[in-house]
């Protein structure tokens, strides 16, 4: 691991009487920092969806154009569960600083140089890269969270959390489009925008992370989370603040829990969907029901916004109607997912209210199971493990669910059309549904105390 990930050494603790202020501004302080900076990688990771009509226009096949942006999750997934090991013994300030980072550097590449644009080969590299670092959010996010905040209180704040990406990736659309605007010119043919100002705009925001982001709270001068709020994951009031080897982490209490796996699995159906519909709406849109870009955008940004209040509501009905079991509530969101695929692919072109309102249907029921398998991986395994729980359950949805979605969907659409697509994405609804089904009495914290 390099030196400058290194965790951040416990101080000396505070008195008794700095304690509680100190603990109360820098759990805001921290959350605010893993919210922004996990919100400013979503700048970055869907542009080349956007950028994707324009490159047609350039002669690229859909399936050609899907091979280059199966990069992205390609790496993701391998990256997750890699460097999420390396996440679980870092300093998660430096490791997700460094990550939007180098995912601005890439994008600002793709933007500023037509080299990079210029071949699928060459933009599969590319995006290739983008997708190694963009994994650089999630893992410290987790660890972040499970440090600062116990295991009652998780829940609800994971799914506030995770709107981060909902909003980022809401905000990107927009951006995107104004840097469009702001740099077309005889130097750029016209799509370059959706890379630069984005990658500009996540560059600023790194460093606001990092101003913001702490590691753990004894490298602050103050006790474990468990002992501050007196709330134990163990009857033996264990925190397990020893830091763990590689081997613990994936032998002992990762890769022998089959809760974990069976989360993984439940990964591949719903990232498939999240994905096949995200990546593709854009040219979906522009191709089978006549959008222009504008409109492309804005339904974009329809999706993603619509999956804050959806995650909020998925999480509490977790917790308030199922009392911590994550996967009733996984098999109901689904199941609604299912319903607004049909309309999203069925409703006639010509009928914009609907076709934006089957977006934002999905986007409200799919994020939250997303979240709920996040949580769950958090949930399964002790805190110095999270990094790799969730990279395992990452490793699974972006290989062999958005990475699919990407090359598979392209390939299908260019031989079957977009019907064919849509009978793919309703058979992954069905398949997510079942697995869930499988986790129905499952409570995470009860598996981690025994």
């Amino acid at each position: 691991m390099f030196k400058m990930f290194k965790p951040a050494p416990e101080k000396e603790r505070l008195p008794e009487d700095q304690i509680d202020s100190h603990y109360k501004r820098l759990r805001f302080q921290v959350f605010m920092g893993i919210f922004i900076g996990y919100a400013a990688y979503y700048l970055l990771r869907k542009n080349f969806s956007l950028a994707m009509p324009g490159l047609i226009e350039e002669g690229y096949s859909k399936g050609e154009l899907g091979i280059a942006l199966s990069a992205v999750s390609l790496a993701y997934g391998i990256s997750k569960f890699i460097m999420g090991t390396v996440s679980d013994r870092s300093n998660p300030r430096v490791f997700l600083t460094s990550g939007l980072v180098l995912s601005a550097v890439v994008s600002l590449l793709m933007g500023f140089v037509p080299f990079f644009t210029s071949s699928i080969a060459i933009m599969f590299v590319m995006m290739f890269l983008l997708g190694w670092f963009q994994v650089m959010g999630w893992p410290p996010s987790g660890r972040t969270l499970v440090h600062w905040y116990s295991v009652s209180e998780r829940g609800t704040k994971t799914s506030i959390w995770n709107v981060a990406h909902n909003v980022g990736g809401g905000l990107m659309a927009p951006i995107a489009t104004l840097g469009m605007t702001i740099f077309a010119g005889s130097y750029f043919v016209g799509y370059e925008g959706v890379f630069i100002l984005p990658g500009i705009v996540a560059l600023l925001l790194a460093v606001v992370a990092y101003m913001l982001i702490r590691d753990t709270p004894q490298s602050e001068g103050l006790p474990p989370i468990e002992e501050y709020r007196n709330d134990y994951p163990t009857n033996n009031k264990k925190t397990l603040e020893t830091e763990l080897t590689t081997k613990e982490i994936l032998f002992k209490y990762v890769l022998n829990n089959k809760w974990v796996w069976a989360i993984a699995f439940a990964n591949i159906f719903v990232y498939f969907v999240r994905y096949g519909v995200l990546d593709w709406a854009p040219t979906y849109l522009n191709e089978s029901k006549g959008f222009e870009m504008s409109e492309s955008s804005f339904a974009y940004f329809l999706y993603e916004w619509a999956g804050i209040p959806g995650t909020l509501l998925c999480g509490w009905i977790s917790d308030k109607f199922f009392k911590g079991r994550r996967g009733p509530a996984g098999v109901v969101f689904m199941f609604g997912v299912l319903l607004a695929v049909l309309v999203y692919w069925l409703n006639p072109a010509g009928n914009p209210m609907i076709d934006n309102a089957a977006l934002i249907a999905i986007g409200f029921l799919i994020y939250g199971p997303v979240m709920l398998i996040g949580l769950q991986a958090l949930d399964l395994v002790p805190k110095k493990a999270a990094g790799t729980a969730a990279g395992l359950t990452g490793l699974f949805g972006y290989l062999g669910g958005a990475v699919t979605a990407n090359i598979i969907m392209g390939y299908v659409i260019d031989h079957f059309g977009w019907g064919g697509s849509f009978i793919l994405l309703i058979v992954s609804c069905a398949l997510a549904m079942f697995v869930f089904a499988l986790t129905w009495n499952v409570r995470g914290q009860e598996v981690v105390k025994n």
